[in-house]
């Protein structure tokens, strides 16, 4: 795959393309996230891992406008900086959302719009690209992912694989400063997974800034800049993936990792 034409968001005054500090949330009496902290530099790839309900998505879903959080400040180098525990007016809020795209675990993809269609409708509608243009880039895309011939097919066409590069596609069109993936692969029959582990394993070669929800270890350790394990709502460890996920200091992080990868 060519790289992907693109300008990197540079670092803010701190260093960081995204800053979190102190990100909450809950739904209801269930407190998801407990005053998260994270920071990711441009070109960093971080993997969030932990176990089902540790509030991996949830981060994610705050990041990119899914969900409200309840308090905490995100600031996005090129976006406004917004303090959720304070009032949020929609338009800082639309211009964060704007930093970011987001590849689904089901590909969420319109089962009513051909790929071509999938891929060019947050151009058009979001960016408020000429129609021309935004058909010209997707082509490009979808070419560089080998679906250049699928543009005119429909999402219940094609293999899960295919479905989750077009979301891949769909996200990159955007141009975003961050790529948030929840657990790309976790729906794909495992002969299928290399496929889309191979595309973001190109976008972290080409310095794409990416937070990416896995439990593919062998995949963190290999792409990832660093590896965040959480637990409960917070970030237990963080660190260098040699030292997460081959010898993780906390004692909570060593049981999930050897669960991982010794499961009988």
């Amino acid at each position: 795959m060519s790289p992907i034409e693109f300008t990197p968001a540079a670092a803010g005054q701190d260093g960081n393309l995204l800053t979190v500090t102190g990100l909450s949330k809950a739904f209801g009496e269930n407190v998801v996230l407990k005053s998260i902290d994270l920071s990711i530099k441009p070109g960093q790839v971080t993997a969030l891992i932990g176990p089902s309900g540790s509030g991996k998505t949830t981060v994610l879903r705050c990041l990119n406008g899914l969900e409200t959080p309840d308090g905490g400040i995100v600031s996005v180098t090129g976006g406004p900086s917004v303090d959720f525990g304070g009032k949020v007016h929609a338009r800082d809020l639309s211009d964060l959302r704007d930093q970011s795209a987001m590849v689904f675990q089901h590909y969420n993809l319109f089962p009513h719009m051909t790929v071509l269609q999938n891929v060019i409708e947050g151009p058009i509608q979001v960016k408020k690209m000429r129609r021309a243009d935004a058909i010209r880039d997707a082509e490009s895309l979808l070419a560089r992912v080998g679906l250049a011939d699928k543009k005119d097919q429909y999402p219940f066409e094609l293999s899960g694989g295919q479905q989750q590069r077009v979301g891949i596609v769909r996200a990159l069109a955007l141009k975003p400063a961050l790529l948030l993936f929840d657990e790309p692969t976790s729906a794909l029959d495992p002969e299928l997974v290399g496929e889309v582990l191979g595309v973001i394993k190109e976008l972290a070669d080409e310095q794409w800034t990416m937070m990416i929800v896995t439990h593919e270890l062998a995949f963190a350790r290999e792409v990832a800049d660093e590896v965040v394990f959480m637990d409960g709502g917070v970030v237990v460890e963080r660190g260098h993936p040699d030292t997460v996920l081959r010898n993780p200091r906390q004692k909570r992080t060593q049981r999930f990792v050897q669960r991982l990868l010794h499961p009988f």
